[in-house]
């Protein structure tokens, strides 16, 4: 009865395509991914970091790809689609872990900030999916693709987020577009939402000990969100676990959006 079950995350030779993947969650992402017999392309806009992060994974027994593409750019973003197709077969698992942000309070924003973490967080999101999806379809495959989105896809901030904010509030929507336009391609793509993560990125933020209290006391669970918190989601959007979920975003954030 239970060798079914064991089947239920099992990655074993489904390619998995992770922009971002040489950062703090999109390698978090990537390891689970492997470990669960998953191989991996690790694609960003620096081939060092990637080639560090596959380096790694390949140690470790994963078969595994560093693949260079710029987000913002619709010719690298299905070059690096192709050359993973070739290289490690058609893509069947989409991860964007790619994102950036820019604070400026809202009667300040400039249009190339507005414009910059708009192309990356949205324009990039839509380019990679429909890309993605161009593979799938062509080669009478479904797939999967998960978006790391944000809590501030749902909730504003008393802080300059209005780009941010928008582009992940869009991307939420999209991904609901996006997967009922596919689904019976047997595309599947869905959202996860973190709160505030532990990153390098953020690091000194969190050794600010008035910046963390504040942080931590709108959290009912008391924590900062860890990137090892989202392996399991990621794992689980991605295997057939979740075969018939589509079109979410799953908010990972301690229970910040249950109480606000």
């Amino acid at each position: 009865m239970g060798s079914s079950y064991d089947q239920l995350f099992n990655m074993r030779g489904k390619v998995v395509f992770v922009a971002g993947g040489s950062g703090a969650i999109g390698s978090e992402m990537a390891r689970v991914m492997a470990h669960y017999g998953g191989k991996i392309a690790i694609a960003g806009i620096a081939l060092e970091d990637c080639l560090r992060t596959a380096s790694e994974l390949t140690a470790a027994g994963a078969e595994a790809l560093a693949v260079v593409m710029d987000v913002k750019d619709e010719t690298s973003v299905k070059a690096a689609l192709a050359e993973t197709t070739a290289k490690l077969g058609a893509v069947d698992v989409l991860v964007n872990a790619v994102g950036t942000h820019i604070e400026q309070p809202a009667q300040d924003v400039t249009m190339a900030a507005w414009d910059t973490v708009l192309d990356i967080n949205l324009r990039g999101a839509f380019l990679l999916s429909q890309a993605a999806a161009q593979v799938q379809l062509a080669h009478g495959r479904g797939g999967s693709h998960i978006h790391v989105t944000s809590v501030r896809s749902g909730l504003g901030i008393r802080r300059g987020y209005a780009a941010y904010c928008a582009s992940k509030g869009g991307l939420a929507i999209l991904i609901k577009q996006l997967a009922t336009e596919w689904a019976s391609a047997g595309i599947r793509v869905n959202g996860i939402a973190p709160t505030f993560t532990r990153t390098p990125l953020v690091k000194n933020y969190l050794e600010d000990p008035v910046f963390y209290n504040n942080l931590v006391n709108r959290i009912p669970m008391g924590r900062v969100c860890e990137t090892s918190d989202l392996a399991g989601i990621a794992l689980f959007l991605a295997s057939d676990a979740s075969s018939f979920i589509t079109g979410q975003n799953i908010f990972v954030d301690g229970g910040v959006t249950a109480s606000q």
